[in-house]
């Protein structure tokens, strides 16, 4: 379809594992003249195979779900050479590592899941035309990656400096809850939604197997981590 033959339809791909969620996005997408939701998936192997037999312009995909997320997802097809379609990532947390592991992934996107139907529309088209869309704190993320090149995000699974695989900014919230910040302080100090804080404190707390901050703050000093 085209729209006074003026206007090229851009294809899309949803891979989603929530009925619901893809349902919304479709219904979001399709008001838009120019966008076409021409396949839906619930994991990231159908979403491959449904690439490889429709090749849409852009596929936009869940972090999160059953048999193949959507970072392994978006590696997959970039590392296949050949594939046009374009990629943006959805997800509920803007966490560093999440963010960082995306882009070394490949993907030309990356919005979370309560971005306004503006910002969704206005990424779709910048991804289709060549460019890359990254919204709000996660351009911060980017950013302050890009300006401190010695900061990477920590993918090993065998570090012995630090044996929990902790991100750069989960430490970085550590060292801060371990200072006695509240996670307003925090986020003000590290420029990231509360929210976010939030995610990060919890993941390190499960990571470190720890259940409050007397726990969290021996195992920390045992290991040299702050």
């Amino acid at each position: 379809m085209q729209d006074s033959g003026l206007q090229q339809t851009i294809t899309i791909v949803l891979a989603d594992d929530h009925s619901l969620v893809r349902d919304g996005i479709r219904a979001l997408l399709e008001e838009e003249p120019d966008l076409d939701v021409i396949g839906e998936v619930s994991n990231g192997l159908d979403a491959l195979k449904m690439v490889d037999e429709k090749s849409p312009d852009i596929l936009i995909i869940d972090i999160r779900m059953p048999e193949l997320g959507g970072i392994e997802t978006v590696e997959r097809l970039n590392a296949k050479g050949k594939s046009k379609t374009k990629s943006i990532i959805l997800s509920m947390h803007d966490s560093e590592e999440y963010i960082l592991k995306s882009v070394q992934a490949g993907a030309n996107g990356y919005l979370l899941k309560d971005t306004g139907k503006t910002e969704f529309v206005k990424a779709i088209h910048m991804v289709q035309e060549g460019g890359k869309y990254f919204s709000g704190d996660i351009s911060n993320v980017l950013v302050n990656n890009l300006f401190s090149p010695g900061k990477q995000v920590n993918t090993s699974k065998d570090n012995k400096d630090n044996p929990f695989d902790l991100t750069n900014k989960e430490l970085q919230v550590l060292e801060l809850v371990l200072a006695g910040y509240t996670n307003k302080e925090i986020s003000e100090k590290l420029q990231n939604s509360k929210r976010t804080i939030e995610t990060h404190r919890f993941n390190l707390m499960k990571k470190m197997e720890v259940k409050n901050l007397i726990d969290l703050s021996k195992k920390a000093n045992k290991y040299n981590l702050v």
